[in-house]
């Protein structure tokens, strides 16, 4: 693709969270690149805080995967069809010139080859589709950096990304000011640390009365209050935590939107915070950051000297979807509340 020509690129990585975090360093290539270009990201409606009033992003494409999941299951095949279509013109309206599958998954792969362009180039994996793309790529050396893949896709479309390759947030405007206003009707008017408990699986998961014990020693070693971050289905457990640490974890757990979270993340003294989309947000605004893994191991490096990840590798370790510790989470059980405390402690000024 020349330089000189404007290029209109849509990039395909719908979600989650944490993944679409990951993938946002592609945005200062790509516009670096070609800074005359139109770049689209399709996105899930849920996602859409995290990437709206991006500066390097001209255009969001909604996908609503529930609506067209419901549909499959409730057997409206026609309706379903019909939805493909209308969506597949209003891509191809836009006459895109490449699509980035930046998933690797089928439907991803479908959703490329709806948007017309005239290279699809994606991820290789284990699910079908390659015929859907016009190449198919690795996801490079698994060398634990972050966002490695998203790094080798650019350099396999043949652009040299420069380091720091980092994650690219923006936050929107009006989610600061909310964000803001929230802290402040908590008591929360100076420093404080994010922790962040919560994900999919619990094999994910640290322990309630580590998080508990941590929010007590932060208050009392560096002043810092703690604030528990979640989504709306981690009420009940951040209520758990909060009343393990009596009172000093304030639980905010599914009282926030996308965008006052991350807001609150940008003007943290710390995160703490397990393999999830906020924890990955840390490296976006360069936020002392300490990222607790364990069952799954997606980097052991950041381009961040804030951000330092605690993981203690068993011979069982990743072992991702498939525990074989009949839920005891060893790897989890091996971080203890003084390593946290000491690892903060080393990576930022803002901590102590």
């Amino acid at each position: 693709m020349s330089k000189r020509e404007r290029k209109k690129i849509l990039i395909i990585r719908p979600s989650s969270i944490g993944d679409v975090v990951m993938a946002s360093p592609m945005l200062t290539v790509l516009k670096t690149a070609y800074p005359d270009a139109h770049i689209a990201w399709l996105l899930d409606p849920g996602a859409i805080d995290l990437l709206r009033d991006h500066p390097l992003l001209d255009e969001i494409m909604l996908w609503d995967k529930q609506k067209w999941k419901d549909l499959w299951k409730s057997g409206r095949i026609i309706t379903l069809l019909s939805d493909m279509i209308r969506f597949s013109k209003n891509l191809r309206s836009r006459n895109f010139d490449l699509a980035l599958e930046a998933q690797g998954l089928l439907r991803s792969r479908i959703l490329a080859w709806l948007s017309g362009a005239r290279e699809r180039i994606g991820f290789e994996s284990k699910e079908p589709g390659d015929f859907l793309m016009t190449k198919v790529i690795s996801r490079g050396p698994s060398n634990k950096q972050m966002s490695s893949e998203y790094y080798h896709m650019m350099k396999e479309i043949g652009l040299a990304p420069q380091k720091p390759f980092c994650p690219s947030l923006a936050i929107p405007e009006d989610s600061v000011q909310k964000a803001r206003a929230k802290l402040a009707r908590a008591g929360i008017n100076n420093r404080y640390a994010l922790l962040c408990p919560f994900t999919t699986r619990p094999q994910k998961h640290w322990f309630n009365d580590r998080w508990a014990a941590l929010a007590a020693e932060l208050k009392q070693r560096f002043a810092l209050s703690s604030i528990l971050m979640g989504g709306p289905g981690d009420q009940e457990e951040g209520k758990k935590i909060e009343k393990l640490s009596q009172g000093e974890a304030l639980n905010l757990a599914g009282q926030t939107t996308l965008g006052e979270a991350m807001a609150m993340v940008k003007n943290a003294s710390l995160l703490v915070g397990v393999d999830t989309g906020l924890t990955h947000m840390g490296a976006a605004f360069n936020v002392p950051t300490v990222a607790l893994f364990g069952a799954t191991c997606p980097y052991l490096h950041t381009q961040r000297t804030s951000f330092a990840v605690v993981y203690h590798k068993l011979d069982c370790s990743p072992c991702k979807r498939r525990p074989t510790c009949q839920g005891e989470f060893t790897c989890m059980k091996r971080i203890t509340v003084q390593e946290v405390l000491d690892t903060a402690r080393k990576i930022g000024e803002r901590v102590s």
